[in-house]
């Protein structure tokens, strides 16, 4: 066990890498849609280009989950860490829908790869020392963290945006250069501190490795089977079709609703900045309040109420008229958001082991951008034969209705607390 990081150093090093993970994401979450728009695509282009991103990851997410489960997590990331790099430089030069659809689609490959190693990890390397730990705090806290390193970014982009430095090409470029700079930081930093123990050690690296590739598809098989079997497991999962449908409205469609409301792409760039910083901040007060409900409330009852009143928060996003008014309902939304995303993942942690735990992350992650990808193009249709508001509306009143694929857990939560059932990872 003395490769094994304690659980204290390893959480350390699960946030700082979820810090330097999404603060670059900070810069350019907020803008990206309105860099397309600025570039001349259409609303219903420029989602069907943000939407290749959930097609690959559809594509690879269970066999680059069971990659990570069968060869190991740190290569994964790193692999990971390279693609986004790659797929940063795309998104600076991209001019045309062609190029920001690859630009996406390597978005996607890293999307994929990126998913699950590093929460697997982390999980793991607690259990190797302390079995049955439970992790929900530290999930918390890593909600936290990321919330106030994209508030951090979005604060920056939009400093960014106002300074304008930059002789040529908009003043929406220069976050995006940033973020592009920050991803490589965020490479050697994954490089530098993420170890894993040698399950085998020797001189047999490249054999290891392929004798671990060739398990992947026998660990796709069981993920699948423990889904089709797990009835818990599969009502968790299948809340991502609803909250992505939501994610629409306040990720994608909030920009653009502002856009409408000030004046244009540059104008609504720049009050993003501010808008974002703020709403990340919300959201990691959310994750925060999220750990302290679930202790009281239970954490499947703290995942009801974070779902309903989030999709709530998304249908008046849509009905509100003003920009005050739907900067207001964005903060709550995503408050809601950031409450809802760790104790989630604690319910599926629940339903999960170490031998499928990144494969179980990546089901859940794969059905999200899958939605995703499917329903923001079809919103974007939506709102440009009618308008953003209706689009809106229908998303966040389609997306309250997820809330009740959690009673499956919640009445599991129940027979596990009177220790009729426990659960593989408690």
């Amino acid at each position: 066990m003395s490769d094994v990081l304690p659980p204290a150093a390893a959480r350390r090093v699960f946030l700082l890498l979820t810090l330097t993970r999404w603060f670059p994401v900070g810069l350019v979450a907020s803008l990206i849609t309105l860099l397309l728009l600025e570039r001349g695509l259409t609303i219903s282009q420029a989602l069907l280009a943000i939407s290749l991103q959930g097609f690959v990851v559809l594509a690879l997410e269970l066999p680059t989950g069971s990659l990570a489960d069968a060869l190991g997590r740190r290569p994964v990331l790193i692999t990971a860490a390279v693609v986004n790099v790659a797929s940063a430089v795309v998104i600076v030069v991209a001019d045309d829908l062609w190029l920001f659809a690859v630009g996406a689609a390597l978005m996607g490959v890293f999307r994929a790869l990126d998913s699950g190693p590093l929460e697997a990890w982390y999980v793991d390397t607690v259990h190797a020392t302390e079995p049955g730990a439970d992790v929900d705090g530290t999930l918390a806290a890593q909600g936290m963290v990321l919330g106030v390193a994209i508030a951090v970014g979005s604060a920056l982009a939009g400093a960014l945006v106002w300074w304008d430095p930059l002789p040529f090409g908009s003043a929406l470029l220069l976050p995006f250069v940033a973020w592009t700079v920050l991803n490589v930081v965020h490479l050697v930093v994954v490089v530098a501190l993420m170890h894993e123990p040698r399950t085998q050690p020797g001189r047999r690296g490249a054999r290891q490795a392929w004798a671990s590739a060739r398990q992947a598809p026998e660990v796709v098989r069981d993920g699948l089977r423990l889904l089709a079997r797990n009835r818990v497991l599969r009502a968790l999962v299948l809340v991502e079709v609803f909250w992505s449908t939501g994610m629409v409205v306040f990720e994608t469609f909030q920009p653009v609703r502002l856009a409408e409301l000030v004046g244009g792409e540059e104008r609504a760039g720049a009050l993003m900045g501010p808008i974002g910083a703020v709403g990340w901040g919300v959201f990691a007060l959310g994750s925060a309040l999220a750990g302290l409900l679930s202790g009281r409330w239970g954490v499947a009852r703290t995942a009801i109420l974070a779902r309903a009143l989030n999709g709530v928060g998304a249908v008046v996003m849509g009905v509100v008229a003003g920009p005050v008014a739907l900067v207001a309902a964005y903060l709550v939304t995503y408050g809601l958001h950031g409450a809802a995303g760790p104790v989630h993942a604690s319910l599926l942690h629940r339903e999960a082991e170490a031998a499928n735990r990144a494969t179980v992350l990546s089901m859940n992650s794969m059905l999200a951008m899958g939605t995703f990808a499917v329903v923001a193009p079809l919103l974007g249709f939506l709102a440009q034969g009618t308008s953003t508001q209706v689009a809106m509306v229908s998303a966040g009143a389609f997306s309250i209705l997820g809330a009740a694929l959690y009673l499956p857990a919640l009445r599991a939560e129940r027979e596990r607390a009177q220790g009729s059932v426990v659960s593989p990872a408690s």
